[in-house]
């Protein structure tokens, strides 16, 4: 186990500034046309996959990096480039960490180099797990997953939303019910495979951010996967809804869900993405106070845009050490025991919408202007407080955690 430091090594820091660097000239230059576009940005992921940025490889080197701090040094680099963009590429990312956090060593490495494909033909992946009427509300998922014995086949129906590269994705993960009677403890993931029948996209969303992510609803109907695509497999399966059913009987503790150990292992990520989006917004606005002149001085001599610039630049701060705890935290194989996952993306998150307002404030109307990044950071940064749990969850799960006892 590493031990904790504020201290990035030489690699680390190597991989930081290699990262800088594609955000800065390859990233950046192209944000505001697939902003406008609103498409997947397929070009700039290629790039990335030539450069080795979108492959299993690099994630998997910064997923294992034994201080933990390998994917949230990532994750602020390239969101400081570009939000929209940044998704597209690491979007892929959640699909294979529910693949990780569910699968068998054999599922991990038949799955996942599907989902990245190769630099000449590039693929992407899609975790699908909120639906129309259970978004936060995981225990009233409707999919259905029901088992064909005869066949060794699992039956899935159902309808998914917000699912980021959903429809365009090879590889789909989907959360759905197996056992309904037991709530969120009877949920279970699958990999559907590219070309399977009766998985199609529904609607695609327009969104008010991150607008260069595809997101989609996800329907199936009547689709059949092989019991092997079943996450962790059936005795597995058996034996955790077994368990489940003997606590629910005994009034027991509570046992975690496929897509709950999926969102847990990347809400310190998703933090991380925040803190990328608001460290950008403040350079600009830094960059603007000390160079725009009015009454014959820069603005940043006046303690309001002065002030308001300390306050930023210390949230982001304060932000970052919360990401970096709970990445450590989570590699060093110790529990979130007051929620410090959950801390550190409500933190972040909401840092990023108001660092990305006060931004906007400071640059005044050329801030309201698409001339200017920070009215799109903006809107990207409303998403931060929403996707992967709202702030409202992450509030609810934190004072679960302290307290005990079950709030509503």
């Amino acid at each position: 186990m590493a031990e904790f430091t504020l201290e990035l090594n030489d690699d680390q820091k190597q991989v930081r500034d290699w990262l800088h660097g594609f955000a800065k000239d390859v990233i950046r230059p192209a944000a505001a046309e697939w902003d406008e576009r609103e498409e997947t940005p397929w070009p700039v992921i290629q790039e990335a996959a030539k450069v080795g940025i979108y492959s299993l490889d690099f994630y998997a080197q910064q997923f294992f990096d034994p201080t933990g701090l390998g994917i949230p040094v990532a994750m602020e680099e390239l969101f400081w480039g570009d939000a929209g963009i940044a998704l597209s590429i690491v979007g892929t990312g959640l699909a294979a960490v529910g693949v990780l956090a569910n699968g068998t060593e054999e599922q991990i490495g038949t799955w996942i180099p599907q989902m990245y494909g190769t630099p000449e033909d590039v693929k992407v992946a899609a975790f699908c797990s909120s639906e129309p009427d259970a978004g936060s509300d995981v225990a009233s998922m409707r999919t259905r997953a029901v088992y064909d014995e005869a066949k060794d086949e699992w039956v899935l129906d159902g309808t998914k939303t917000w699912a980021t590269n959903g429809g365009i994705a090879g590889v789909h993960v989907v959360v759905a019910v197996v056992d309904p009677e037991l709530g969120s403890k009877g949920h279970a993931s699958f990999i559907v495979p590219p070309g399977t029948p009766g998985l199609s996209q529904g609607q695609k969303f327009k969104k008010h951010g991150i607008r260069a992510s595809h997101t989609a609803e996800v329907v199936l109907e009547g689709v059949r996967v092989p019991g092997s695509c079943l996450l962790g497999g059936k005795d597995k399966l058996d034996e955790r809804l077994a368990r489940a059913r003997e606590k629910a009987r005994k009034g027991g503790e509570r046992v975690k869900n496929a897509a709950m150990a999926t969102f847990e292992a990347s809400r310190p990520a998703v933090g991380a993405m925040a803190v990328g989006t608001a460290r950008a917004a403040y350079e600009v606005a830094l960059d603007y106070a000390t160079t725009r002149h009015q009454f014959g001085r820069p603005i940043i001599d006046n303690q309001g845009v002065a002030f308001q610039l300390a306050d930023m630049r210390t949230r982001i701060d304060a932000a970052r050490l919360l990401v970096w705890r709970a990445s450590w935290m989570a590699t060093a194989g110790k529990p979130f025991t007051s929620a410090e996952g959950s801390m550190s993306k409500l933190y972040a998150s909401e840092t990023a919408r108001d660092v990305t307002a006060q931004a906007i404030q400071i640059l005044g109307g050329n801030g309201y202007t698409r001339e200017y990044p920070v009215e799109r950071m903006h809107r990207d940064a409303a998403i931060y407080t929403i996707f992967e749990g709202t702030s409202e969850i992450q509030r609810l799960v934190i004072a679960r955690t302290l307290s005990g006892v079950p709030i509503r």
